[in-house]
This record gives C-alpha cells, structure tokens and sequence, in this order.
C-alpha cells in the first residue's frame, strides 16, 4: 500500500526511525507519528551475536509431544567445559534421566501424542513427506484429541487418516494404498476414519487432481519432459470436458501417461504403466477409450 499525504498528495514521503514519524519531503506535513519499531534494538554482526541476543527461543513443534517447550538432560555425560563426568555422578544422572522422562509424560494424553506423534513420524518418512507437512499433520492430531475423537479408535488409523488429509490439502500425491500399506491399516479404516474427522472438523478437502500424478508415473516409467507435457494437455482437455468426474484420478493420470507415451513414440505396455500406478489394466484400458472417443485422438495400438 502506498502512503499519500492528505494535505499536498505527495507520495514522496521519509520515516524517521529515531523520532518514530513518517513526513511528507514536499510540505513537511507529519503525516504519522509514535510508530512502533519492529525491529531489535540491538545489532549483531555474526550469527553467533544474534543467537545469544535474541529473546525469544525456537519456534513450537508440533511433531514433538511438548511442542519443543522442555528441558532435557543429554545422553553425553559431560560438563558444560566438555570434560567427562565421573562414573560415580553418571548413575546420579541416569536416575535424574529416567525420572525426568516419566515426570514429562504425566497423563493419557500426553502418552497418546508421545505414541502418535513417532508413528506419524515413522509413515510419514516412508512416505517421503517434508518436514512442514509432518507439522501440519500433528497440529491437525492434536485438533482431534481435543475434539476427542480418539477415544474408542486405533491410534494409528487416526494417524493415518490425518496424514491423508493433509496430503489431499498440500496437494501431495499420497493414495490411500500407498499409507495403508506402510502403516499396516486396512484401507477401509483409514477411509472411515479419514470421513469423520473432515465432519467433524468441518475440513474442506479438494477433489484429487489427477495432474498430482503425472510426474510420479513419468519419472518411475523413465519418460521424457515431452512425454509429460503432453499427458498433462491431455488431462486438461480431460478436465474440461469433464471427463473425470466420478473417475479414479490414478486410472486417469495412468491413461493419459499411456497415451502420451504412445503419441511421442515412447510407448510403454498397459501392464507397465499399470504396475507404476497401481491400478488394473482393464481400467486403463476403460480410461483409455473413454478419453480417445471423447477427444478425438489418432492413438494407434
């Protein structure tokens, strides 16, 4: 936003930091005094200055069950010189440990999150999911366990339906196949249980889109960029016509990876692309003819 001044117009305008006031270059008007600076009052000039003046700590963590607001005792049994403790003080430090630990988990529900949150960690990793998504999935846990919708259900099937939930609104290409099979849940009770909590959170999950898979599928079957970029102009016509619609967005993104291979001259079998994507042959086939007949394509099997 640009600031004017409301008595000659002028854009031309100065902040005196000092005096807390922004004035006019062209009148002299005051156009704002008493402004608040934002910035530290002190200057640093390497990072270790600025890390031992700053007053703040780090950021929260939901991935950790006190959100990162603790202290703990090291495993390294060394003073604060760095020289080594003596072995009659470590077994001193090894109770202080271990009743230190109990102490920071003192009820149900911190031994749930303590449970929770490292088996989102372990699927998510399997997953390949970056840090920032592993975040926005424990904030979204501890939403249900306020919300209570924990009680009566298996931890990691909520797990699980949370993290499917965050990778529907992140975007991320992540099938329910995919989680069901690192996290050892039945796919039908991580769908149940995935229902609920949008319900009951009242969280507004886009629909698939089928784009979301294209590149996965053209990097695992070794295409090229020509290969992708013209799958990609397929599915939008596609979408256009509203051809998806009620359709598996992987037996879609399949089809049209099929036909675009074909169409560059870099043709992979249905039953290739059909164990990249994880769906039946038949389907692509199904996908296949749906999209040739409705977009005119000159396909040659």
């Amino acid at each position: 936003m640009t600031f004017k001044c409301p008595d000659c117009g002028s854009t031309d305008l100065r902040k005196h930091s000092e005096r807390g006031e922004i004035v006019c270059k062209n009148c002299g008007l005051v156009v704002e005094e008493d402004l608040i600076q934002e910035g530290p009052e002190w200057r640093a000039f390497d990072a270790e200055q600025r890390n031992s003046r700053a007053r703040t700590g780090a950021p929260l963590k939901y991935m950790s069950p006190n959100k990162g607001l603790v202290t703990e005792i090291d495993q390294y049994n060394r003073d604060v010189r760095g020289g080594k403790i003596a072995p009659s003080q470590q077994a001193q430090l090894y109770r202080m440990r271990k009743w230190h630990k109990r102490a920071s988990i003192s009820n149900s529900i911190e031994r749930n999150l303590a449970i929770a949150l490292t088996e989102l960690n372990r699927v998510a990793s399997h997953l390949g999911l970056q840090e920032s998504i592993r975040e926005s999935a424990a904030l979204l846990y501890r939403k249900c366990v306020e919300k209570g919708l924990i009680r009566g259900r298996q931890i990691e099937s909520v797990v699980s339906a949370v993290i499917y939930a965050i990778c529907r609104q992140y975007g991320i290409p992540r099938t329910l196949d995919e989680i069901s099979a690192v996290a050892e849940i039945p796919k039908k009770e991580i769908g149940r249980t995935y229902r609920l909590i949008t319900q009951e959170l009242g969280i507004k999950v886009p629909l698939t889109n089928p784009q979301f898979y294209i590149t996965r599928f053209v990097t695992s079957l070794k295409l090229s960029g020509e290969t992708q970029k013209k799958a990609v102009e397929i599915l939008e016509q596609a979408m256009a016509k509203g051809l998806i619609s009620g359709r598996g967005p992987m037996g879609v993104a399949a089809a049209a990876v099929y036909i675009s291979s074909v169409l560059t001259d870099e043709r992979r079998t249905q039953k290739e692309v059909a164990d990249v994507a994880g769906v039946t042959e038949v389907t692509i086939r199904n996908r296949y003819r749906e999209l040739k007949n409705a977009l005119d394509l000159k396909v040659s099997i």
